[in-house]
């Protein structure tokens, strides 16, 4: 079984996520992990599939008459996932006044302190009793073993003061 990694965008409508599962299976494929949202009319999503060696471009010429509805990129991936060795899982809650570049801001001090990005999600909101919208986020992240936890705090730390939010670190694990 060859893994790999879909893109999938498109106009948000009815059974998008069918056409692409019909695909997968036709093809003796199995749909192993995928995430998927509908963000301002449009679908999203990334999907990883299995199918096996020998159906691969088959697969992938099966996708095409999908576009014009949804853009779908096939990429390779590798056959087992690089292990986390020397990594803990880490978690970061942010909540505060959206502003242009929190996420810009944060995540050069994450990648500064050598942590990577697992997974992210982000919104927006209205203020409840004030003005204006609340920007929230939520990340999961592998910090290295080695990496001074006290500098990632305080640098965390100094830009919730300069941006004006609230942000809790903690491990995941």
């Amino acid at each position: 079984m060859t893994p790999l990694v879909l893109t999938l965008i498109g106009d948000d409508r009815a059974g998008l996520v069918s056409a692409v599962a019909g695909a997968v299976s036709e093809h003796g494929g199995n749909w192993d992990r995928s995430q998927m949202a509908e963000l301002a009319g449009k679908f999203a999503g990334i999907v990883l599939v299995t199918i096996p060696a020998g159906r691969v471009d088959e697969f992938t010429a099966a996708l095409t008459p999908l576009q014009g509805l949804l853009d779908v990129t096939v990429q390779r991936a590798d056959e087992a996932p690089a292990a986390r060795v020397g990594m803990i899982r880490w978690s970061l809650e942010l909540l505060g006044s959206d502003r242009p570049g929190i996420v810009s801001d944060i995540s050069a001090v994450l990648a500064d302190h050598g942590v990577s990005i697992e997974a992210f999600s982000s919104l927006t909101r209205e203020a409840p009793m004030a003005s204006g919208m609340l920007f929230e986020a939520n990340a999961e992240l592998d910090v290295p073993t080695d990496a001074d936890v006290d500098a990632l705090r305080a640098a965390l730390e100094d830009l919730a003061h300069e941006l004006m939010v609230d942000i809790d670190l903690g491990t995941a694990d």
